[in-house]
């Protein structure tokens, strides 16, 4: 700790006060000594023979490690942006750093200046020091581990060593200024990686000071970038990613990557991660070494899913319950009652025949089996992702990581915004803070504006369910008047038109609250200025999490839980706002509308998410080189390259995280409801490995290399998720899928050997007397004169049915006279109708009934 707080001294990233008093409002770069550098003069460099498409300056020598470019407009604030700009390469030349301009006029379209920044031997010594950067002191000795007579079988899979291994294994130790000669130092120019490298600049970017505006000293190349002092700040790829640079001092790392890795064809090879790691940085690498070992995961998980689904398929014929719904003699003769109040007519059982059939491919005997197996195979994964983290974490040397990250990576905005210092009772030093009454206005606005951003969620998806009261009645009437619809109306029942219609209406609204409350999720954590990179990060990760969650998962819950629940019955249906009367289930149940529910939107979020990482910023490049490509290649500069490509951006990582998050969200939460869900995600995520590694290697400037030992607050959001889907996937197989009740049938009142689910269907419908239909729900029309109607039971049939076994069936074998035992039947249904009038048909109020009508049969 004290040795952190030493160096951080020493390199001045926290300024100390000044010499009249006052505290300054950010860090400043330490000036170095640049005096042994030998640096050729621009009269020695032919310009006329140094080629365009190079990583290096003009004199070929010195390497390219990060690049700025501004376009001068003559506008009202030129002058002092000219100005800021003048501060602060002065001070980046100050701190060691080395720059080389290109003209406007040598740019493509003679508008944009470049400024080339190279970061000298003593530049990256003392700030590897400063960021406890390891390096190699010893090549590994170690023997490998004794090789897997399996191993041979995956050699279609494997990639070539120089591609999966770029560079021996050492032994490292963190760089120290004192200590060179213990350090592999073979050529200078290449002892650090380019991904070092920039990041090293960038660190000094970031902490360097332009001026004083408004009594506070500015500093930081975000800030310049936001008020277009800067165009862009960014670090260079190595080479065209189509062919390899004709320079042989070029790695062409990048090259390698686009032709190992980031081509569809190759989606059947394992990910080069030690080289993802070299070019882009550990925090890049670990990604892909998650999206990767997920992707693996789901391999089990969707041929599980295929086989239940596959039985599913295969035993459609063998449905009793289809069978009995299709059937003229039975489905054919059962009226129901009307789905809507007035407009609705009685309909027949049979219509709804095919929809009955393909429900069963989803709500079968394999749909328990499935739920169990994913509550296991969740638990699996996290566990076994621990291990496969704890091993990248030692290869990669990112063991004491955490400590660093801590200590760091102090946000340069806290420290501009926190004027206020006090002394740190650990290091002994003077340190930014904010004050704890900033602090709670501050958590009571963000909070505020959270549950405003969710609370309208929840105002949508209520309108949502308003539009799927006030269409389905549409719909049913459409449907059973409309001749053109008969070839469907047995698939494309109202129930199902209005979820999928919904459904769709739900996916648009969740794309554009999406889109705007991304820009509010960074705004109020910007407002809540985090300390530090990690605590920043974490705070927007929960809340976009806590959005989307409610955003993505609030149809699927509804209609998993909610819908059909409390739609009461004929002559007293429940209404919302007293208006639309509460929509039922499909008479096969709510499960095949919830997989519809989960279909349209998991589907569609990813369609639409692979549109947006890969279409469009291949569109925009495209647009943005147009007149590039008229030109010869060697007046096409590799910075101009990189300039015309899109910006990764600090939180470029982040959406790819939350969005697959989302994804393990469907496959956890619902899948019971859908077992092909995995082979959904599974055929997505070998698209959306070579996907992200196609648009970071070619569409994407190359990001600012940056360190991280896991997969951060994304783990604990996973195992929360891995609890949560256990119960849902109980309730669901418990309250949202007729598995149960036809288990309970099966077993308990089944009255044929030969067919024990024979009169399930019969048996699961309640009767109603048409005669006992108020005003307002009875249909203006009954052309065929039905007596009865039925609809789906309810619990009040439930409640007849435990009098029935509890009590019709005693007293039937009681010897008693016949009179008697009418005398009891007779009790028995004045108490029973008057119990359902009332509405008491619960469990207890059976209960109450039982003991009465015992009462009178001991009398009796």
């Amino acid at each position: 700790m004290n040795r952190l707080g030493r160096k951080a001294s020493e390199t001045l990233i926290e300024m100390a006060p000044s010499a009249d008093g006052e505290e300054s409002n950010g860090p400043l770069c330490e000036t170095l000594s640049t005096a042994g550098s030998e640096v050729p003069s621009s009269s020695e460099i032919d310009k006329r023979h140094q080629s365009k498409d190079s990583i290096f300056f003009r004199d070929g020598v010195r390497r390219i490690d990060f690049v700025l470019s501004y376009v001068d407009d003559l506008n009202k604030e030129w002058e002092k942006k000219l100005e800021r700009r003048k501060e602060f390469e002065s001070n980046l030349q100050k701190a060691g750093l080395e720059l080389e301009t290109e003209d406007k006029k040598e740019s493509e379209d003679g508008k944009i200046y470049f400024v080339k920044i190279h970061a000298p031997w003593e530049v990256l010594i003392t700030y590897a020091e400063v960021l406890n950067i390891k390096v190699p002191i010893k090549e590994n000795d170690i023997p490998s581990m004794v090789e897997n007579p399996l191993d041979c079988m995956l050699t279609p899979f494997r990639l070539p060593e120089k591609v999966m291994h770029p560079e021996p294994d050492y032994f490292t130790a963190p760089f120290s200024k004192e200590k060179q000669e213990l350090y592999l130092i073979n050529d200078e120019s290449t002892f650090f990686s380019p991904s070092m490298r920039n990041r090293i600049v960038n660190y000094i970017l970031t902490r360097c000071p332009y001026g004083t505006e408004e009594g506070k000293k500015k500093f930081g190349i975000k800030r310049l970038l936001n008020n277009g002092t800067y165009s862009a700040a960014y670090p260079l790829h190595d080479c065209q990613y189509w062919k390899k640079a004709s320079d042989p001092n070029c790695d062409n790392e990048r090259y390698t990557l686009y032709m190992e890795w980031a081509r569809f064809l190759r989606f059947y090879k394992e990910q080069p991660l030690d080289l993802i790691r070299k070019y882009y940085g550990e925090k890049i690498g670990i990604y892909f070494a998650w999206l990767g070992f997920y992707t693996e995961m789901l391999f089990l998980a969707a041929v599980v899913g295929v086989i239940c689904f596959l039985y599913g398929l295969f035993t459609m014929d063998e449905n009793m319950s289809s069978k009995e719904i299709c059937d003229p003699a039975i489905g054919g003769e059962i009226i129901m009652c009307p789905l809507c109040d007035r407009e609705c007519e009685y309909w027949r059982l049979n219509t709804t025949c095919e929809s009955s059939e393909y429900s069963h491919l989803f709500d079968n005997v394999a749909t328990l089996f499935f739920a169990i197996f994913m509550g296991i195979w969740v638990t699996l994964f996290l566990e076994f992702w621990k291990r496969r983290q704890a091993r990248l974490k030692y290869e990669w040397d990112l063991v004491d990581f955490e400590e660093e990250q801590q200590q760091l990576q102090l946000r340069p905005e806290y420290e501009a915004k926190c004027t206020q210092k006090k002394k740190n009772p650990v290091t002994q030093e003077m340190e930014p803070y904010l004050p704890l009454t900033s602090q709670a206005v501050r958590f009571c606005i963000s909070g505020t504006t959270v549950l405003f951003w969710v609370s309208l969620i929840i105002a949508s998806m209520i309108a949502v369910i308003v539009y799927r009261l006030a269409v389905y009645a549409a719909f049913a009437s459409l449907m059973e008047n409309t001749q053109t619809l008969q070839p469907i109306s047995g698939l494309l029942t109202p129930q199902l038109a209005t979820s999928v219609t919904a459904s769709c209406l739900n996916f648009v609204i969740i794309m554009i609250l999406n889109f705007i409350y991304e820009r509010i999720a960074i705004w109020i954590t910007d407002m809540e200025i985090p300390r530090t990179h990690m605590e920043y990060e974490n705070r927007l990760t929960m809340k976009m999490f806590l959005f989307q969650f409610v955003n993505y998962y609030s149809s699927c819950f509804y209609v998993a839980f909610f819908k059909g629940k409390f739609v009461g019955y004929p002559g007293a249906y429940t209404y919302m706002f007293n208006r639309w009367r509460n929509e039922e289930c499909d008479p096969a149940g709510c499960l095949i509308e919830l997989t519809t529910q989960l279909t349209i939107v998991m589907a569609g979020k990813q369609i639409w998410g692979n549109i947006q990482e890969a279409i469009v910023p291949w569109i925009c490049n495209w647009w943005g080189r147009r007149k590039a490509r008229n030109n010869p290649e060697n007046l096409y500069s590799r910075w101009e390259q990189d300039h015309d490509l899109q910006t990764f951006g600090a939180l470029g990582l982040f959406y790819e995280y939350l969005e697959m998050v989302i994804q393990f969200g469907f496959i956890t939460l619902f899948v019971a409801s859908f077992p092909l869900a995995p082979l959904l995600a599974l055929m997505n995520n070998i698209l959306e490995i070579r996907v992200d590694s196609w648009k970071l290697t070619t569409q994407y400037r190359r990001p600012v290399a940056a360190k991280a030992h896991s997969i951060g607050v994304w783990q604990e959001i996973l195992n929360g998720m891995a609890i949560l889907s256990v119960v849902t996937n109980a309730f669901i197989v418990a309250f949202t899928s007729d598995m149960i009740p036809r288990l309970v049938y099966y077993y308990a009142y089944s009255e044929s050997d030969d067919s024990p689910m024979s009169g399930y269907i019969n048996n699961s419908l309640s009767v109603f007397l048409i005669s006992d239909f108020p005003e307002r729900n009875k249909p203006k029309t009954n052309p065929e004169n039905f007596v009865i109607c039925r609809r789906k039971q309810t619990i009040e049939n439930k409640m007849k049915r435990f009098l029935k076994r509890q009590l019709y069936l005693p007293v039937q074998r009681l010897s008693i006279s016949s009179r008697s035992r009418e005398e009891i039947f007779t009790h028995y249904a004045v108490l029973a109708h008057s119990c359902c009038k009332t509405g008491l048909y619960n469990y207890y109020g059976a209960r109450c009934i039982h003991r009465q009508i015992l009462c009178s049969m001991d009398d009796s």
